[in-house]
């Protein structure tokens, strides 16, 4: 796989992050889990930062690769973790030493997807507590419908940082009114723990690329209720884009012009947040 693409319109603010984005490596370097034979290589994803202008990254270990985080460490120390941190997928039964393996490889928090593991949003309070000593975050996915409002009285009392990923994936029709976006934006509000992450952004709309209209609205609100807060990922290679044609990873920094349109804000979503988040800044 190959990073082919047009440039930007909006120019990154220096150490901007992408938080969120995958690797598929070689099949005979990295068996996989499932029976996936996507490729999207380290070196394609690094091209495709350097044409975005984006300085870091988070990468989020695949689904695809069960438990085994190596392909995502790989990652890290290939582009260095003074540019890289990565989200681990843990087993329920993990140990402390595992963990400070992977702390020590740049691993910096869990993504739970409620996808092919056995473990689920609902565990949340289970894996905080595995992983709080190491200053760790939870990143949170769930298909279950109404999860955001199930588990937001667990959620108010973790003690780590909790990231609400792809928006939190309020259903796409009932935009910001919803219960499900309501009870997102009241966690926001309320707990200074909770983080809400822009990415998939294109699962998260029927109006589609190159603007992505109907997402705008949830984060001008998002963005709004708590600037320093929120973060933003391109999700690559976008897996499960759901448009006719290739995604372009463009298409998802620039909405952010008008979605964001205060340079300042930007650069918190962009940079700041993600730098203190993942540790990079002091």
């Amino acid at each position: 796989m190959t990073d082919k693409g047009r440039k930007p319109k909006l120019i990154a603010p220096p150490k901007s992050c992408d938080t969120h984005s995958h690797i598929y490596g070689p099949l005979d370097q990295f068996p996989r889990a499932n029976s996936s034979t996507r490729l999207a290589t380290l070196e394609a994803y690094r091209s495709m930062l350097t044409r975005l202008g984006i300085e870091r990254c988070v990468v989020v270990h695949s689904s695809a690769y069960g438990f085994d985080n190596s392909v995502t460490l790989d990652a890290i120390a290939q582009i260095g973790q003074d540019r890289a941190r990565g989200m681990a997928v843990i087993p329920s039964d993990i140990s402390k030493e595992e963990l400070q393996i992977l702390h020590a490889g740049g691993m910096r928090g869990v993504r739970v997807s409620g996808h092919s593991t056995d473990l689920s949003a609902f565990d949340a309070d289970k894996i905080a507590a595995q992983i709080a000593d190491l200053g760790w975050a939870l990143q949170l996915q769930e298909p279950t419908p109404g999860w955001v409002q199930k588990i937001s009285p667990m959620v108010k009392n973790l003690p780590i940082p909790t990231i609400f990923d792809h928006l939190g994936t309020s259903p796409i029709n009932e935009n910001t009114t919803g219960k499900e976006f309501r009870a997102l934006v009241k966690l926001l509000e309320d707990n200074d723990h909770v983080w809400v992450k822009i990415a998939a952004i294109y699962s998260n709309s029927n109006t589609g690329p190159p603007d992505y209209v109907d997402v705008g609205d949830r984060v001008r609100v998002l963005t709004q209720t708590r600037p320093n807060r929120i973060i933003w990922g391109v999700n690559w290679p976008h897996p499960h884009f759901k448009f006719n044609g290739v995604a372009e990873s463009a298409d998802v920094l620039d909405p952010l012009l008008d979605w964001i349109p205060e340079e300042t804000t930007r650069k918190l979503v962009l940079a700041d947040n993600p730098g203190r988040l993942y540790g990079f800044d002091p």
